[in-house]
């Protein structure tokens, strides 16, 4: 396939604009929670396992649940799916609240509040992908477009905003952050109830199992996208395998103090906007192997930079870089799923997508703090570098470039 000349009407992308702004919200509550939740972790245990057992846990439940939520996504209003999930996160984040504030918080329970708020991602995000080519269409240059707004609206609230507010929050009062959230997934669910129909097809349909199958076999068999969920998951492991106990390592031996940490996460977003809104440009003439080729190298010459200098100022810039990759790389996979997927199987290749890619971070985040524990805080941001460039030479097409066909 390749790029549309002609740009995206405006009417064609205001109709996914509710989906935008309930983005902007509750992942603005999301940053905050991302920040505060690891320096909840932090002043209740020094264990670096522990730590990283609760960053973890924000992806290990795509390994039980994925590929089931996809399959019950592609058959139900995807409207009412996210609705119900963002109700029963906001649920959540507010029994967390009360837990902190009554002085019983504790490494298990904030395991459990994350993993439930988790499986209720797992089925936002399935049927919020699912809804984007279904309001939108399938041109690569409009995907692009809105993909990169997405990203570009996600990063701003994600990475800009709410880790400051969430670090800044925590240090006044560590009831704020949690309160934040769950307040964001109650205002996110007005703004999705304004999206306009993007319903799956009605009608009888195979069990659950013939359908997870179906999806599988959609991904196993189409190579762009076979390819793009392998190198999403070496990207997914490594980073999080240099982020899991990045927050022991900024202030321990960055000397960075907890309020600030938010700050610095913050920092790789202004390359992350700028990326997300200048995607369409910045993607039309590669395909989607090589933009995410490049991203890999991206991340593993900025984690070498953060490692090699341990200062302050230069990891800062070069977070700068990582989310700008971070942007790309996203626009690039969602688009592909998004282009190369039928849209009564996008729920369950979204999912298979996710099997791969965020449980692959989950499990990367768990070898980072076992890392950390044994050879030391450094050591994992130098593990992640060799990972990222193996995977550039294993996603580049070097024999021949294709169409974007994926076949």
């Amino acid at each position: 396939m390749t790029a549309s000349a002609a740009a995206p009407t405006g009417d064609t992308t205001r109709r996914v604009t509710p989906l935008l702004y309930s983005t902007g919200i509750s992942v603005t509550g999301d940053g905050a929670f991302l920040a505060a939740g690891p320096l909840l972790a932090a002043s209740l245990t020094r264990d670096p396992v522990a730590i990283a057992a609760v960053t973890a846990v924000f992806y290990a439940p795509w390994l039980v649940f994925g590929l089931p939520a996809g399959a019950l996504v592609d058959r139900w209003p995807r409207h009412t799916v996210m609705i119900t999930a963002d109700l029963f996160r906001a649920a959540l984040l507010a029994l967390l609240t009360v837990l902190v504030a009554v002085g019983h918080a504790s490494i298990p329970a904030l395991i459990a509040l994350i993993t439930l708020v988790g499986i209720a991602h797992i089925f936002f995000d399935s049927a919020s992908q699912a809804s984007i080519p279904a309001i939108v269409g399938r041109d690569k240059d409009t995907l692009a477009h809105v993909n990169g707004r997405f990203w570009a609206i996600d990063t701003v609230g994600r990475l800009l905003l709410g880790p400051p507010l969430g670090s800044l929050t925590f240090a006044v009062n560590r009831l704020i952050p949690f309160a934040l959230d769950a307040v964001s997934f109650l205002l996110s669910a007005l703004f999705v109830r304004n999206l306009p129909p993007a319903e799956p097809a009605t009608g009888p349909h195979e069990p659950i199992g013939a359908a997870i199958r179906a999806g599988v076999r959609h991904l196993l068999h189409t190579r762009d996208l076979r390819l793009l969920a392998i190198s999403l998951g070496a990207h997914n492991f490594g980073y999080n395998m240099a982020l899991a106990t990045f927050v022991l390592y900024v202030t321990d031996v960055l000397d960075v103090p907890d309020a600030l940490y938010g700050v610095l996460l913050a920092a790789s977003a202004l390359g992350g906007i700028v990326a997300g809104w200048r995607a369409r440009r910045l993607t039309r003439n590669l395909t989607y192997r090589q933009v995410v080729a490049t991203v890999h190298v991206m991340q593993a010459l900025s984690w070498a930079g953060i490692a090699l200098s341990g200062n302050v100022w230069i990891a800062a810039l070069m977070f700068v870089t990582i989310g700008a990759g971070g942007s790309l790389s996203s626009v690039a996979v969602g688009s592909a799923r998004q282009s190369l997927t039928p849209d009564g199987l996008i729920g369950r290749v979204v999912s298979a997508f996710r099997l791969v890619g965020v449980g692959a971070g989950g499990v990367g985040a768990l070898a980072g703090g076992v890392i950390a524990d044994r050879f030391g805080l450094t050591t994992p941001l130098l593990c992640t570098v060799g990972l990222q460039l193996t995977a550039a030479m294993l996603t580049w097409p070097f024999r021949q470039r294709r169409a974007e066909s994926g076949r």
